[in-house]
């Protein structure tokens, strides 16, 4: 296997990880259907994660299109997506919630009056949220056309998605066992490796903006 589409891949895989955090979409989960059964609770998870690939898919595969028609340069995409992963990133590692990767209170106050929570707020925010479909638009815009590399990303897209699916159907134990010290603990880890992702794109779009020279 080609060692650059690997390192694709797991690069796709590592940013969809903290942009998600399955660990703490597992735990909202688990909060948001304390009186549900374990048979609900499956379809939903089941149900939840197969529309958030549905979302990210059409992202990947059309979203570089999306961006030449509205006129926006992968560099102000790189920049832009930087950013907001960042904005992510701190909140990540101040262990607090945030908008771009979770519920707000509203959202969640919403969810709670609710008996099925698949599509809102399971599958969008919570996992296609505004930072995982940037992170997935930024993401297919640099394989530049590239069929092996959107591959890459897409496989990277279909295995986070089970990883989340895991989570997701593990719930309850999931949040027993772990705590609220290790969840944030989790969440603090990725947080920084989220920040140095983020940085990275922020300095790539700059350097081939143009502006530097």
């Amino acid at each position: 296997m080609d060692p650059a589409l690997v390192e694709i891949g797991l690069l796709a895989f590592t940013t969809f990880f903290a942009t998600i955090s399955p660990v703490d979409v597992a735990a909202l989960y688990a909060a948001m259907t304390p009186k549900a059964t374990d048979a609900q609770r499956r379809t939903m998870a089941i149900k939840g994660t197969l529309i958030a690939g549905v979302i990210m898919l059409v992202f990947a595969l059309l979203g570089d299109e999306v961006l030449k028609r509205l006129g926006i340069t992968l560099p102000a995409m790189k920049t832009a997506g930087g950013i907001l992963l960042l904005l992510i990133a701190i909140d990540m590692v101040f262990a607090r919630p945030s908008g771009g990767s979770s519920t707000t209170e509203d959202e969640t106050e919403e969810a709670g009056h609710k008996e099925d929570v698949s599509v809102f707020p399971l599958a969008t925010p919570l996992i296609a949220g505004p930072g995982t479909m940037g992170a997935v638009i930024l993401l297919s815009a640099k394989t530049d056309g590239n069929i092996a590399q959107e591959m890459a990303i897409i496989v990277a897209i279909v295995a986070i998605l089970i990883v989340t699916l895991g989570m997701l159907l593990m719930a309850g134990r999931l949040q027993k066992l772990l705590g609220i010290t290790g969840l944030n603990v989790i969440t603090r880890v990725v947080g920084v490796l989220l920040a140095a992702l983020a940085v990275q794109f922020i300095f790539d779009g700059i350097a081939s903006s143009g502006l530097l020279r």
